[in-house]
């Protein structure tokens, strides 16, 4: 199929990169904050933090297939590599990053160089709908905060599940609105989406109960979902106050039209946090033996 969000969401990274990279370093994506008050946490090692509680939370589950220095990780939606090259250094794995943005997958190749990571790390422009890569060649498919990017969640899941090995760990993480098992979407709560789809380019968000019952239909076994929105949600709240440094405001101007509108977005999502409408999903399985 073709991925009719596919340039726009170029675009939008192609221009707002360079700023996230300057403000917040190696991670384009949510802290993990927990109980602990997000003022007295760094914001990139909350992002870090990120990262290993969802590893722990892998292994805890039961379905994190072992990695070792020939083990295969596809990181789908990598941005510039952060997540990439902490499990290399975590693992010492290897892995591939995808990415819609050129200059992602620049930005990525130039920092994992710079890391060292020469011949273990590789990255590059491709759509997560259609992966060139052949059947079972990975360990483990990353994939976090690039879901809800996603034209066609079944066929994402899907192409996970023939890119993984057998036995193969899926993680995902992603942006979810809330389980309609208390009544279908208000109007206001669909115009309070709608809003942020436009921002972001996004095609449209599921439920994690969707997603697991997608999963599940696919054939991933060892199923296993949380709700992290409360860990998470302090986020937004620390993206606010680096926003309204004078030295990112005129970045923000500097970057062009995509970027303001993302600035826009912040208090939607501050918002769709306290109520409730928006959800921080993570979800695991593996795929059988």
């Amino acid at each position: 199929m073709t991925n009719p969000f596919r340039q726009p969401i170029q675009d939008f990274y192609d221009a707002s990169t360079e700023l996230w990279e300057e403000v917040w370093g190696d991670h384009l994506h949510h802290g993990y904050y927990g109980d602990r008050n997000p003022r007295t946490l760094d914001r990139r090692q909350a992002q870090v933090d990120l990262i290993d509680r969802l590893v722990d939370w892998l292994e805890d589950s039961g379905n994190a297939l072992p990695l070792s220095d020939q083990s295969q990780i596809l990181d789908v939606g990598c941005g510039v590599g952060g997540s990439s090259r902490h499990l290399w250094q975590k693992f010492h794995c290897r892995a591939t990053g995808i990415t819609l943005s050129p200059v992602q997958a620049r930005r990525a190749t130039e920092r994992s160089q710079q890391a060292g990571a020469n011949g273990s790390l590789g990255f590059l422009v491709a759509d997560a709908l259609a992966v060139p890569f052949a059947d079972a060649s990975f360990d483990w498919i990353w994939s976090l905060e690039s879901g809800e990017h996603m034209p066609d969640k079944t066929r994402f899941l899907a192409e996970c599940y023939r890119l993984l090995k057998p036995g193969g760990t899926l993680m995902l993480a992603t942006w979810c609105h809330r389980p309609l098992d208390s009544g279908r979407l208000s109007a206001a709560e669909v115009d309070h989406l709608s809003q942020l789809y436009q921002i972001y380019h996004l095609p449209y968000v599921i439920s994690l109960p969707d997603y697991e019952a997608i999963a599940d239909g696919i054939g991933f076994e060892h199923l296993q979902t949380e709700d992290w929105s409360a860990a998470v949600a302090p986020f937004w709240d620390v993206v606010l106050e680096s926003a309204l440094d004078p030295k990112v405001m005129l970045g923000v101007l500097l970057s062009g039209w995509e970027t303001i509108q993302g600035a826009f977005a912040i208090n939607l999502m501050r918002e769709g946090y306290k109520t409730g409408l928006i959800r921080y999903g993570v979800l695991s399985g593996r795929k059988p033996e």
